[in-house]
């Protein structure tokens, strides 16, 4: 152990005191408050009706619209989404840094060792023989060396790589956000596109019979090739419906394989059965704006970048102020190896050494001006962040309220066209009405019920925007290291 000569301890002491008690420059990180944040949402009670009570949003939102494969594949791409393993990799990166920066706060050491073989020329031992001239040389040491941070910035330093890690996890966050509702809006398409596609087929087997019967009457004398060619033409109008939305079916399912970390094909033969539609939730509360501020991630993660923005002020700042360095070196010299560690080869040194930038001043000056635009930008970007997320919020509560609007009314469309469809069939079977009644009926049933399947996607999609939107209470968990070590999803 080496030992603190007589002379040096009271210098370390007096150092270590002011260490203590030595503050950090710069502006500490508060809070930004923001004026004019509504104490409610405009939106909140939009078309919601007095009877619906509303629910807070689940940590686990998919799991209330009780869909066993839309809560599988959530868990899936919860794991081993691509995107997700990227923003893991950037959170390990943050956390080393900030390892690295509280090393700063250790002494550093480092140790050496050198054996030499040298001649001496004979200028410099003149009358010497050249045998004479030569020796050897060993030496061992440990050297160390510790930045005293009188002026915090080591500290300051250490306080923005941790709020840069902060705002990592917060930029996860936000990311699992994303991703579970992408899985969610594009499983929901799905079903509904299987949906547009059932109607469209059911819709064509319907007109495929009544082209029978117009064909049947023709051939008896009883119709016309005009009645003929017009009941055709429907029905392939209709089955052209058909190939787009099987493109947009296999789309979806080529979508949610690669989300949740496979190849586009791999779900094709589970995902092909169709499904129905998830249940649409209670109604929403979206609690207050207040609320949203603490709990979206995009926010979290503008307010820690904001935080390391102004801990960097302090770095930049503690330049102004000279810099102190306590060093140290104990090792041994010797012209033998057997010489060495003995007590005639010890070599020992303390130094305290200063480094001030005084002269440099106008550079130093220029970084914490450099710093403070920084700081101030990440503040725009802050209340920029702020203000799109009640946007979003407004936005998602509106139009989920208007979604289920147009859902009950279109629902109810198809169910009257369906049956308007039955009976013109009827009465032309019975001669009480001409064929144009029929495929006008048949027509407004496939516009309707299509009208339908697509505007029930569309309700069930702005739940899960409102969902996103609010982001509360996200599950906080990360992909499995140790299954994408292995390569597995």
């Amino acid at each position: 152990m080496v030992s603190i000569s007589t002379g040096v301890r009271p210098l370390v002491i007096a150092i270590a005191s002011v260490l203590l008690a030595a503050c950090a420059v710069g502006p500490n990180h508060v809070r930004p408050t923001m004026d004019g944040v509504p104490d409610r949402f405009v939106q909140a009670e939009a078309g919601t009706g007095a009877t619906n009570p509303a629910v807070a949003p689940d940590d686990e939102f998919w799991r209330g619209f009780n869909d066993p494969e839309l809560k599988r594949l959530v868990e899936q791409a919860l794991f081993a989404n691509h995107d997700l393993r990227i923003a893991l990799a950037n959170l390990d990166r943050a956390n080393a840094l900030l390892r690295g920066a509280k090393a700063d706060y250790r002494p550093s050491i480092t140790a050496q060792g050198q054996a030499s073989d040298n001649r001496a020329s004979a200028d410099q031992m003149p009358g010497v023989s050249r045998g004479d001239r030569d020796y050897e040389s060993y030496s061992v040491g440990a050297q160390a060396s510790w930045e005293l941070d009188f002026f915090g910035r080591v500290r300051r330093g250490v306080e923005a790589q941790r709020a840069g890690v902060q705002a990592s996890v917060a930029d996860l966050q936000a990311l699992q956000v994303a991703v579970v509702g992408e899985v969610a809006n594009t499983y929901v398409g799905l079903r509904g596109a299987q949906e547009r596609l059932r109607v469209a087929r059911q819709n064509a087997d319907n007109q495929a019979q009544t082209l029978q019967l117009v064909e049947a009457r023709f051939n008896a004398g009883r119709g016309t090739e005009f009645d003929t060619s017009r009941a055709r033409a429907q029905l392939e109008a209709t089955r052209s419906r058909v190939p787009a939305l099987e493109a947009q079916v296999a789309v979806a399912m080529h979508r949610l394989a690669v989300l949740t970390g496979r190849a586009p094909e791999a779900l094709i033969p589970e995902l092909t059965p169709q499904g129905p539609l998830p249940v649409l939730p209670a109604r929403i509360d979206p609690s207050t704006p207040g609320e949203l501020l603490r709990h979206r991630p995009d926010i979290a993660a503008a307010e820690e970048r904001l935080h390391a923005a102004t801990a960097r002020i302090g770095v930049a700042t503690a330049d102004l102020f000279p810099r102190f360095t306590l060093g140290g070196l104990i090792g041994s010299q010797a012209a033998d190896t057997s010489a060495l560690f003995s007590r005639d080869g010890e070599t020992r040194l303390v130094a305290l050494g200063i480094d001030w930038s005084f002269l440099d001043v106008g550079r130093v000056r220029s970084r914490i001006k450099a710093a403070d635009a920084d700081a101030e930008g990440q503040l725009a970007q802050y209340e920029k962040t702020v203000l799109l997320a009640l946007e979003d919020t407004e936005n998602a509560l509106v139009r989920h309220a208007r979604a289920r609007d147009e859902d009950a009314h279109l629902e109810q469309a198809a169910l009257d066209s369906a049956k308007a469809a039955q009976l013109a069939r009827l009465r032309y079977h019975a001669g009480a009405t001409d064929l144009f009644e029929v495929l006008d009926a048949e027509r407004t049933q496939l516009q309707a019920e299509d009208a339908f399947a697509d505007a029930r996607t569309r309700s069930v999609g702005s739940a899960i925007a409102l969902y996103k939107a609010l982001a509360g209470g996200w599950p906080d968990r990360l992909p499995e290291r140790k299954k994408l070590a292995a390569g597995s999803p």
